[in-house]
């Protein structure tokens, strides 16, 4: 099996360059989608936060087709940089001067193209090469001289028939996951109504008075790893962004750092996202079991209730997690221009909550708590599936599938 560049298998485009005030928060006549590095996801595009230019600024090669491969080209996080999606379905609009397009050529299968930016080694290596002093940046040559192993046009397809097949069950169970967290918020309305306009009538009262206290974590510079089993670590986001709590999400703090055992994660913990993208802020995640010394990150809080307070913390969770609800506390979050969102404690306080039976809540709690069981074992499935689809893709390229 041969070996070529990816410059030789594709063309490599550059991203739009546009004025700030160029770019509108929402669809104007004349105006096209714009993808960014956050719309980049694990596993597709995301396009719950796109921008809109003047299609004037987009060249008719910069605009996403069939099978392009975004990355993101440059960012502060050397977690972002180097992130990929192939766009198998094109994307009506362009790409920003953060993100790159590869765009393969007649010499290689589409799809084998770009299941290999996917791949374990292929971060790794863009992970070094893009570390920079301020910024970390993938130059034009860093991507083009990228060694892929090219076999026949026949074996690349089979190939790319059994990754994507592979990925096809993955897909099945993160649905099966999504349906069990619907499945959840529909409870909850069917039971405590829309906790905005509470139509039920229930007494509402000031997050303050729920609260013993909240705490907030630390941000030391930590290794550039996770923390293995028998080393202090600091969660990341990542941890809680998704209003499920991901220990995994995690950095190792440093050996020469004492570690601060009072921040450390406990089974039962509350946490809050305070700092991120408009989006994203005010996550919570409710932490059902985690490993030990784990320490919360300075843009999480912990809250925790005063004893024999009436609420429930697995009711407290879902709460806040509704999307109206979130959506009423996400308008505390402040900052100045250029800065991300970030939620103030005095500010969290003042949100006022609905305060149904504690019964209520009870007999929600069980539901939850038997939902939260199915969820386990469809992650369980799921990390084995994507255990297997990494195995792969390792042999894959390495020319043992």
């Amino acid at each position: 099996m041969k070996i070529v560049t990816v410059s030789d298998v594709s063309e490599q485009i550059r991203g739009v360059t546009y004025a700030k005030g160029d770019a509108s928060a929402v669809p104007r006549s004349g105006y096209s989608p714009m993808l960014r590095a956050n719309n980049i996801g694990e596993h597709g595009l995301l396009l719950n936060d796109l921008i809109f230019v003047p299609n004037t600024k987009i060249s008719p090669r910069q605009r996403v087709i069939p099978n392009d491969v975004v990355v993101a080209a440059s960012s502060g996080s050397i977690s972002v940089v180097g992130k990929t999606v192939q766009a198998r379905q094109g994307f009506n609009g362009g790409f920003g001067a953060f993100c790159k397009v590869l765009r393969p050529g007649p010499g290689i299968d589409p799809h084998y193209f770009g299941h290999y930016f996917r791949t374990a080694s292929y971060r790794r290596v863009v992970s070094q090469m893009a570390s920079g002093a301020n910024i970390n940046n993938l130059r034009k040559e860093h991507l083009d001289n990228l060694r892929i192993p090219l076999p026949t046009p026949a074996e690349q397809k089979r190939i790319a028939a059994i990754l994507d097949a592979a990925d096809a069950l993955r897909a099945k169970r993160r649905e099966a996951l999504a349906q069990l967290d619907t499945v959840l918020q529909s409870t909850f309305l069917d039971t405590f109504g829309d906790p905005v306009a509470n139509p039920m009538g229930w007494d509402t009262e000031t997050f303050e008075n729920w609260l013993e206290s909240i705490d907030s974590g630390w941000s030391p510079r930590c290794l550039n790893r996770r923390a293995e089993i028998d080393e202090w670590g600091v969660l990341k986001l990542g941890a809680v962004t998704w209003c499920e709590f991901d220990g995994s999400d995690q950095k190792a703090l440093p050996p020469n750092l004492d570690p601060r055992p009072e921040l450390e994660v406990a089974p039962g913990d509350l946490l809050f996202v305070r700092k991120n993208t408009h989006d994203l802020v005010a996550a919570a995640a409710y932490v059902h079991e985690v490993r030990p010394r784990l320490m919360l990150s300075d843009l999480i809080f912990r809250l925790r209730l005063k004893p024999g307070v009436g609420i429930t913390p697995t009711f407290l969770w879902q709460l806040l997690i509704q999307p109206k609800q979130r959506r009423a506390i996400q308008r505390f979050a402040g900052g100045s221009a250029g800065s991300m969102p970030n939620i103030s404690k005095a500010k969290l306080k003042t949100e006022e909550l609905i305060r149904p039976p504690l019964e209520l809540q009870h007999r929600f709690a069980a539901i939850v708590e038997s939902v939260e069981r199915q969820k386990a074992s469809q992650r369980a499935h799921l990390s084995e599936l994507d255990n297997l689809f990494g195995s792969l893709q390792s042999r894959a390229f390495r020319g043992n599938l």
